[in-house]
């Protein structure tokens, strides 16, 4: 798989704690990559997924604001590619800490980006921003990579602002024949929702209706008729890996922005996800409550470039995102973790369907 570049490849990732970095340290391993993790520690370390994969890896538990420590632990690792997924992640919780939110999701990348920029090792750096970096109009069509940067909330505006950051770094720094290292290759990464098993942060849809069908409870929907880019975490990661490969094989023209989405009919309401579930996990229910702060209606991605430049499309549509969600955490409340497994299904049926990475 991406012509087995990471195979003995030391690669540091930021985040690894977290949801999406959990799983990307896992498909990492089973590519044979060398893997650094920075992040903080798992909130919860009794749900923390990190923890129940227990990988063979190195990991530093620290604070991406902590530009000394961080750059540090990068210099000395002395990697090659670097994935950057550490992260504020929540737009309710920027409203409750929108200094945090700023400081880690901005300062924290800028730190990253300074760090990569004095290590001679690094030739490619993928960041990870969000759907939500656009100026949103509420259309009914997708956000195209050269669509205006924005942000109602302090989350999606500090992810514009990255993304702002990411290009500066890109235009000011990439020539680095001054110090004798090679071109420094920066891309970033603009995924839909994601979903997956192994997500418990708070206030996400996925994680509370989780929380709520062990206990029995009817999980608080704000605005069942949000529309959005809905695609299994696994899709997400294939594309950064994708990028990562490209920027490592010196493909200039890959460093610049991307759009990660589903398939334009896999976008969908909150309450179609809902049911979706349901139809998998009869212990799914729900009740709606009033919004507590501005969220956006309707929200899609236009990802027709990746594809047509990369070759790079989603495996799973949404109803089987769905059911493998819905599965694993079925499977964890049983005392199963299905992580590796999933992966296993996610490749094997990458393979089948003759999408290029594989190869």
């Amino acid at each position: 798989m991406f012509s087995d570049i990471y195979r003995e490849r030391r690669v540091f990732l930021t985040g690894h704690t977290g949801f999406k970095g959990s799983w990307l340290a896992l498909w990492l391993q089973k590519l044979g990559a060398t893997v650094h993790g920075y992040a903080l520690p798992p909130e919860d370390p009794s749900l923390a997924h990190w923890l129940q994969l227990q990988l063979p890896m190195a990991s530093t538990l620290a604070d991406i604001r902590d530009a000394e420590r961080l750059g540090s632990c990068l210099a000395e690792f002395a990697p090659e590619i670097v994935f950057h997924l550490a992260a504020q992640p929540l737009v309710l919780a920027s409203y409750r800490d929108p200094l945090t939110t700023w400081q880690t999701n901005v300062m924290g990348t800028a730190n990253l980006l300074e760090a990569c920029r004095a290590a001679p090792s690094v030739k490619a750096v993928v960041v990870i921003t969000t759907d939500k970096c656009y100026e949103n109009h509420e259309w009914h069509w997708g956000y195209r990579e050269t669509d205006t940067l924005g942000g109602h909330d302090p989350y999606s505006a500090s992810k514009a602002a990255t993304e702002l950051l990411a290009n500066s770094y890109r235009q000011s720094f990439s020539d680095r024949s001054a110090i004798g290292a090679p071109p420094l290759l920066i891309a970033t990464a603009r995924a839909g929702n994601v979903i997956g098993g192994g997500d418990w942060a708070a206030d996400r849809l996925i994680p509370d209706v989780a929380r709520a069908a062990k206990l029995g409870k009817a999980v608080e929907i704000r605005n069942p008729l949000a529309i959005r880019p809905w695609q299994h975490v696994l899709e997400s990661l294939s594309a950064y890996l994708l990028i990562g490969q490209k920027l490592w094989q010196g493909e200039h023209n890959v460093a610049t922005a991307w759009n990660v989405g589903p398939a334009d009919e896999d976008s969908a309401s909150v309450e179609q996800v809902l049911r979706a579930l349901q139809a998998n996990w009869p212990a799914v229910s729900w009740r709606q409550i009033g919004a507590t702060a501005h969220e956006t209606n309707a929200l899609q991605l236009d990802s027709s470039r990746i594809r047509a430049e990369l070759g790079w499309r989603p495996v799973w549509r949404l109803q089987q995102a769905l059911a493998q969600t819905s599965y694993w955490y079925r499977s964890w409340t049983d005392g199963k973790l299905c992580s590796s497994e999933q992966l296993r299904q996610y490749l094997d049926e990458a393979q089948d369907s003759g999408i290029s990475w594989v190869r």
